[in-house]
């Protein structure tokens, strides 16, 4: 194939209900018969997997899943993705019309609602055919990668995958801030032995996930919390505490300076602790100067 051929877009579906996958993939076809459905996930690990694997054009995720939402795959695909690699238009589906309010309007995801109508679906197909469009894809299609004579193109399109990144991020906290609010945490209670550690949450420098742990790293000493970022991002207060990685949350007020090292890679010095700690692309938003 020559750079400049199209090739029908490609699109993954994560749905862990059959019967519904089965109708979205149908309806697609009948909508767009042109785009290729590639893999069927029953699930956001395979989602996730499958993603990463096949690399497709558009992203169909079910919010509600078993093993990972389709928000905490669409996280880690962002975290993952191949650099030089436009990432996948986002389609979320959900039974809850709640998640589809003020998030979507200006972010560069569309929603799907449970049980799946041609009409709203349609409108849903003209806006992801337009974005290829609008992408130098051509009537709805994508293209091979650029070859190096379309470098200036390519260095654009790097451009535009960073302000996407932060449409995704802004996105998934608008997101996350749909769901019922969880309690803010004012101490952080850690086991040591036979007793118990009260840790102040202004002494907390950074958490770290750790399998089914949390490190809790405060500027002299670390301590071990059973409990997930997923469970303890919720507690915490977003001015205060920022995720820079799916696997790291930092104390604002402990960033001293943000680098970017000769690859294009961020990460972040702290005011009183020796530890760097990378930013995922899908965060370095949060970084850009004022």
């Amino acid at each position: 194939m020559s750079p400049h051929t199209p090739r029908a877009p490609r699109a993954l579906i994560a749905e862990d209900e059959p019967i519904l996958a089965a109708a979205l993939a149908h309806a697609l076809q009948r909508l767009w018969p042109e785009l290729d459905i590639v893999a069927t996930c029953p699930n956001g690990v395979e989602a996730l997997r499958q993603g990463l694997a096949l690399q497709p054009d558009i992203l169909f995720l079910d919010i509600k899943m078993p093993g990972k939402t389709g928000l905490e795959a669409a996280e880690e695909l962002a975290e993952q993705w191949p650099d030089g690699v436009p990432f996948p238009h986002i389609v979320f589906v959900t039974a809850y019309d709640e998640y589809a309010l003020a998030a979507f309007e200006h972010a560069a995801a569309d929603y799907v609602l449970k049980p799946v109508n041609d009409a709203r679906l349609g409108k849903t197909v003209e806006r992801l055919q337009q974005r290829l469009r609008d992408s130098g894809n051509g009537n709805g299609t994508a293209t091979a990668s650029p070859t190096p004579a379309t470098a200036p193109a390519a260095t654009a399109a790097s451009a535009a995958d960073s302000a996407s990144d932060g449409n995704m991020a802004r996105l998934l906290s608008q997101l996350q801030a749909m769901l019922p609010p969880a309690p803010r945490l004012q101490m952080i209670r850690a086991a040591v032995g036979n007793s118990v550690r009260m840790i102040a949450l202004a002494d907390v420098v950074y958490f770290e996930a750790l399998d089914k742990y949390i490190n809790v790293v405060c500027q002299d000493s670390e301590a071990l919390i059973r409990t997930s970022l997923k469970e303890l991002l919720p507690q915490l207060d977003p001015q205060q505490f920022w995720q820079i990685h799916r696997g790291t949350i930092v104390n604002a007020s402990a960033i001293a300076t943000a680098v970017r090292d000769e690859a294009g890679k961020l990460s972040l010095t702290l005011r009183q602790h020796p530890a760097q700690l990378r930013v995922s692309p899908l965060y370095a938003h949060l970084f850009r100067q004022m």
